[in-house]
């Protein structure tokens, strides 16, 4: 039988644990500008807190009126500005290892020395590795919140938005409508045509619907051929037209399968949120207005508010 040799083990050695409770107490108390920034950067993962941070380093050490972070992440823009630019501008590409984590650019109305250059330059090669980290917790992120198939927003993500919205209307009175669509007699395209053609009418759905709504605007999608469409600052007789509008670019989807054409029509049920409701029964309202637009013949638009009348 193999042996395996013990590990041979040291009596205490307090020099080193002073050594290292010393560079704890550095490590915290430092007043070195590079030693507090990469402390700040290492307490989270978030990338726009993480830019936040190092603003307001780099504001301590150089003066500057605008800083503006761009990066497209998870095929989503993503922008970070804060204060106004000046004529006077130094941009940066953040690589890393052959990745590249975004731009920055400061600027103001007197032009950077070289030291100040070189100062800037210091704090971004300290931050680098962080914004990196940030980047790809951003991607993992967003890949939990995103539809694999259409590439729009899931059910998590729209659990989300519709607490969000609830808080900010219940908070500052803004008003919020909730559109659920779904594809008419989607089964039948799958059991017609096969799943690969109503995947793809699913993708062009998406795609529709993201064209029909305004950029303010978000297209989830809810589950199977039901998609929903949160509706910032807008009441029930504009959610209306907007699911009618949303119906009309439905419509125009056409799918070639060679000897036939396959088409697709939806049906929408609109809610805006009322003062003081839960996400859950904001959802609730907009599915029975989506299942009375169904009970009509479907391919139609149907309120709660008025289902009852």
């Amino acid at each position: 039988m193999k042996q395996i040799p013990s590990i041979n083990k040291s009596g205490p050695q307090p020099q080193k644990l002073a050594a290292l409770r010393q560079a704890h107490r550095d490590w915290n108390e430092s007043p070195d500008v590079l030693t507090r920034l990469t402390r700040r950067l290492s307490t989270t993962l978030s990338l726009e807190t993480q830019l936040a941070i190092l603003a307001e380093e780099i504001a301590s050490v150089v003066p500057y009126d605008c800083l503006t972070y761009r990066h497209t992440i998870a095929s989503r823009d993503f922008v970070y500005v804060t204060g106004k630019g000046g004529p006077h501008s130094c941009d940066y590409r953040l690589n890393l290892e052959g990745g590249f984590y975004g731009t920055l650019s400061l600027s103001r109305r007197q032009k950077f020395t070289e030291q100040e250059l070189e100062g800037i330059e210091l704090m971004l090669a300290a931050a680098i590795c962080p914004i990196r980290n940030a980047c790809q917790f951003f991607t993992i992120e967003q890949a939990s919140l995103t539809d694999c198939l259409t590439g729009v927003p899931n059910k998590r993500a729209m659990d989300e938005a519709l607490s969000r919205a609830s808080c900010l209307g219940d908070r500052h009175g803004e008003q919020y409508s909730l559109i659920l669509c779904d594809l008419d007699h989607f089964k039948q395209v799958n059991d017609q045509h096969g799943h690969v053609v109503g995947d793809h009418m699913l993708k062009l759905a998406a795609a529709e619907l993201e064209k029909a709504v305004r950029n303010s605007d978000s297209v989830y999608r809810f589950g199977g051929e039901e998609f929903a469409i949160l509706l910032a600052h807008t009441d029930e007789a504009n959610a209306r037209e907007v699911g009618d509008r949303i119906r009309d670019f439905i419509n125009t989807i056409v799918v070639d399968c060679g000897d036939t054409d396959v088409t697709v029509t939806a049906s929408c049920g609109v809610a805006m949120r009322l003062a003081d409701e839960t996400a859950d029964q904001w959802l609730a309202r907009a599915d029975e207005a989506l299942y009375q637009a169904k009970a009509h013949g479907r391919n139609c638009t149907r309120v709660f508010a008025a289902i009852s009348n």
